[in-house]
């Protein structure tokens, strides 16, 4: 299993891609799908049958709207093989709608099958050879964040959100944590702060914590400060670019 961080950015952020990874095993899943994502992943691997799943942790646009666009790109190259999305309860509705939306009849022209798994908090699903387990976060709206394990290693993507009690417990003892560090100290309603995150991933025994979807001028202005302070600390913290990979 590998790790590529396709995007690391917040929603407004002019440089950094949205915040979404692609986990490579001998499954391919990828975590969010927002609207700057599909050049990221085309740039990565342009094949058309490359995603075997995509996780869409909650709708915010930053999350999913760029569904339309990669589903179209496939159509165009004529892809046959069935895609898979996994969501929370209630989303399978609202990604239909926004396909419609973008994209009006396209489901009907498509030559491959879609799938809906939905994804319930302490819900346990096998995708593959994939476990996939889910938590809720402290966001604005409702968000899972997801653990998934090969049998031999564990990532966690937080989505957005604070984390609380639950995701705690599916964070620990995982090998690494994805997780949105919007602010460096100050805890802001609905996101997680760095300074927070830090002791978190201690307690659990994390193994690697990766703070991604950092506020734009936080990551601009304060990077130096922020690897200081992460320095100082025995944790494994990194702060990855686009298209940076992690292996196990």
């Amino acid at each position: 299993m590998k790790v590529i961080f396709l995007g690391v950015g917040e929603a407004c952020d002019e440089d950094m891609p949205n915040n979404s990874h692609l986990i490579v095993s001998d499954t391919v899943l990828l975590l969010d799908c927002g609207y700057s994502v599909p050049g990221q992943l085309w740039k990565y691997n342009p094949d058309h049958a490359f995603l075997d799943a995509i996780y869409i942790s909650h709708r915010h646009a930053d999350h999913y709207f760029g569904i339309p666009a990669l589903l179209v790109r496939m159509w165009e190259e004529k892809r046959t093989k069935p895609l898979t999305f996994i969501c929370p309860g209630g989303l399978k509705e609202v990604i239909g709608e926004l396909i419609e939306y973008g994209y009006k009849t396209l489901t009907d022209k498509f030559e491959f099958e879609i799938y809906f798994k939905e994804a319930e908090k302490r819900q346990s699903i096998m995708f593959n050879e994939l476990n996939l387990k889910f938590a809720p976060t402290i966001h604005s709206v409702e968000n899972f964040a997801i653990k998934v394990s090969d049998g031999r290693n564990t990532v966690c993507f937080s989505g957005d959100g604070m984390f609380n009690g639950e995701t705690e417990k599916l964070y620990r003892d995982s090998d690494l944590v994805i997780h949105e560090s919007y602010s460096l100290d100050q805890r802001i309603p609905g996101h997680a702060c760095i300074t927070d995150l830090l002791h978190m991933a201690q307690r659990n025994h994390i193994k690697c914590l990766a703070l991604t979807h950092l506020q734009r001028d936080l990551r601009k202005h304060e990077i130096g400060h922020i690897e200081h302070k992460i320095s100082q600390k025995k944790l494994k913290i990194i702060i990855p670019e686009p298209f940076e990979e992690y292996s196990f």
